[in-house]
């Protein structure tokens, strides 16, 4: 679905009940109003960062911002990530979800009604906004991580890159078994992984 969330089918799990939509406001940051502004607004990915060696037990960070590259604000800014779980495929199970990557710490305040989506709220003209999700692998293997930017919750705020591509990507992560080499910073007593320098 063109400027959209990701594929319902894929992703997202229904929003709650009609009865529970009150309660909707209350969760993560910025509203999650049904009446969202409808149009389309230009956003820009500045920064999308996810260390793409990693070590099973050793968290890392995945960092995305967000740029308002319109001339006006973007209703409910938020992202959407597939590729911290898989499907098992184990035959009548009631959850096939599996962790890949555990979210320790998702984006302050940017939790939403949907699996997978964290929103920050409005997003004034030439504003910016950073997700940031602290994060545990816990499956090793060759991974691929998608992610798309949406400019609301509900359908009627669409994102868009300049030239109407589809505000998404992908980082391709490799995770060993076995973890990193660590070593003691003399100095400040800090743990370092092998070819991280130390902190002057």
């Amino acid at each position: 679905m063109e400027g959209s969330l990701l594929p319902r089918s894929r992703l997202l799990a229904p929003l709650l009940v009609a009865a529970a939509a009150a309660l909707i406001g209350a969760c993560g940051g910025g509203t999650q109003a049904e009446d969202e502004a409808a149009g389309t607004y230009e956003v820009d990915i500045t920064r999308a960062e996810f260390v793409e060696s990693q070590h099973v037990g050793a968290a890392e960070d995945f960092v995305i911002t967000v740029r308002n590259a319109g001339d006006k604000a973007v209703p409910n800014v938020s992202v959407s990530v597939d590729g911290f779980t898989s499907a098992s495929e184990q035959v009548g199970v009631a959850d096939r979800s599996r962790p890949v990557w555990i979210v320790d710490e998702g984006p302050r305040g940017g939790d939403s009604a949907y699996v997978s989506t964290w929103t920050l709220g409005r997003l004034g003209a030439g504003a910016s906004r950073t997700f940031r999700w602290r994060v545990t692998p816990v499956v090793a293997g060759d991974r691929t991580v998608r992610y798309r930017v949406n400019a609301g919750l509900h359908g009627e705020a669409k994102a868009t890159l300049a030239g109407d591509a589809a505000p998404e990507g992908t980082v391709d992560v490799s995770v060993a078994e076995a973890p990193a080499a660590t070593r003691v910073d003399p100095e400040t007593g800090d743990v370092l992984r092998e070819g991280e320098p130390a902190e002057k």
